[in-house]
């Protein structure tokens, strides 16, 4: 990386866990009545956190702000970060708390969720110093919904950023109370890419088809990146759009696809790559993922992209 700054890519911490119960019917019915799953896997969980693996295996100096429990889910959280290379520094042991944990009830296309926050919501204003923003390339948001503690700052904390000539991405997440407000209209105008699904972009645009979505949306934001699932991604930037499709893997799971492709794309954002090649190299991260089960299992490194970047498109 051309830059001056030691962190390419900051994030706070969702610090959780994932239970992925799997196989076998998974839909769960009270009155006391059992069933069976095929399986069951733990792995380290957030979106943010799935997010700052995929980007560190990809070679950019990541680091992540956080709080984890003193448990053995703190302590899987910062051993997987450490092993895909993310600075975890940052990352706070207080026996105070819980780690937080999402159960996941997971069929091949589609899963359900319970969770409980725990250290996902932990981080404050106060754990963040000027010298963390300053030292910061670029700063990416992930499950804003679930982070209240910190919600209400964001403002001033990417006009930190800014000022010292950082760039910001958001990838909201779903909206468990689906009002999709929470100061969020207030930072959009600051966002410089923004990654819904379609869903999402429908949500957050406040409109009934994904292609009202993207004009509102594209409208606010310089670049506007809209995953898409099996069917790849669409980026959105000014009067452009570009398409990439995903790659054909087996699918075990897609538990943390998107956060993976997130990471995919801002590799080639922050290394001046166009647009279009972003999308790709993020439909490559996105895709490969899944080959796994868990959140970061099956995300791939730098040289495994270069495989895929140069087979005929």
């Amino acid at each position: 990386m051309n830059s001056s700054k030691s962190i390419d890519v900051l994030t706070i911490g969702d610090c959780c866990v994932d239970l992925i119960l799997s196989g076998g019917d998974v839909v769960p019915e009270f009155h006391q009545k059992e069933k069976t799953v095929g399986n069951y896997l733990l792995e380290m969980g957030g979106s943010n956190t799935i997010f700052a693996s995929q980007a560190a295996k990809l070679g950019l100096s990541t680091a992540v702000i956080g709080k984890i429990g003193d448990d053995a889910f703190g302590n899987l959280i910062v051993d997987r970060l450490a092993d895909a290379g993310v600075i975890t520094e940052y990352i706070i042991k207080e026996s105070s708390l819980k780690t937080g944990i999402t159960v996941h009830l997971a069929t091949s296309d589609d899963r359900a969720m319970l969770t409980y926050t725990g250290t996902i919501d932990a981080i404050g204003i106060d754990d963040i110093t000027p010298f963390l923003l300053e030292s910061t390339r670029h700063f990416h948001i992930g499950s804003y919904f679930l982070m209240h503690k910190i919600q209400s700052h964001y403002s001033e904390i990417i006009k930190t950023l800014k000022e010292h000539g950082a760039t910001i991405s958001l990838d909201t997440n779903w909206d468990p109370s689906e009002s999709w407000n929470d100061g969020l209209v207030d930072i959009l105008p600051m966002i410089d890419v923004l990654f819904p699904n379609e869903n999402e972009a429908m949500a957050i645009a406040r409109e009934n088809t994904i292609e009202d979505a993207i004009e509102t949306l594209k409208s606010i934001v310089p670049v506007l990146v809209v995953k898409r699932g099996k069917d790849g991604a669409s980026v959105h930037a000014g009067n452009e759009t570009f398409t990439a499709p995903a790659i054909k893997v087996p699918v075990v799971d897609t538990i943390g696809a998107g956060d993976s492709f997130d990471a995919g794309f801002l590799f080639g954002f922050l290394n001046n790559i166009p647009l279009v090649e972003c999308t790709r190299i993020g439909c490559i991260c996105g895709s490969l993922k899944t080959r796994e089960a868990g959140g970061v299992k099956g995300q791939p490194r730098l040289v495994e992209i270069e495989k895929y970047q140069s087979r005929k498109k």
